[in-house]
């Protein structure tokens, strides 16, 4: 098995990202309306955005994995903080690789923007995806709370 390949979005690439994003929300039992989808994408190509995405793939050029990131401020340090906001390995490609190389490929872009921290959250019952967290950062044992506001 070769090492898995990553490489950022192009604007050719949305016809191998859209079924791993669609992949990633049914792993969440989430759906969205096709408008967010369709702006994340636009938001994914933007220069001027905040948000960045990669896509891994396997020996064979498959696409097999997204990661999305987004650089912003903090108040806690004078260089941006990123947060990995979404990682999703195809179910058969898990325990691959493709994951920590993800996130390593986050983590090199987080350094040459100078972000003082990378993190991320996972559900508490992703139980796979914690397993390489842990041997990958720290668990910092903050709690999420989330209030959804209606426009």
């Amino acid at each position: 098995m070769s090492a898995p390949s990553i490489r950022g979005l192009t604007a050719q690439d949305h016809a191998l990202w859209l079924p791993l994003w669609q992949g990633y929300l049914t792993f969440y039992e989430a759906s969205l309306p096709e408008e967010v989808t369709a702006t994340t994408w636009a938001r994914l190509l933007d220069p001027a955005a905040p948000v960045h995405g990669a896509l891994a793939f396997d020996g064979e050029g498959r696409s097999v994995g997204l990661v999305h990131w987004i650089f912003h401020r903090s108040t806690w340090s004078v260089g941006p903080a990123c947060y990995l906001n979404d990682l999703f390995v195809e179910p058969g490609q898990r325990g691959g690789g493709f994951g920590r190389a993800l996130i390593a490929h986050v983590t090199g872009e987080a350094r040459a923007q100078g972000a003082a921290k990378l993190y991320w959250l996972t559900h508490e019952t992703n139980a796979t995806a914690q397993r390489l967290y842990n041997a990958v950062a720290e668990r910092t044992g903050f709690i999420q709370y989330r209030k959804t506001l209606d426009f």
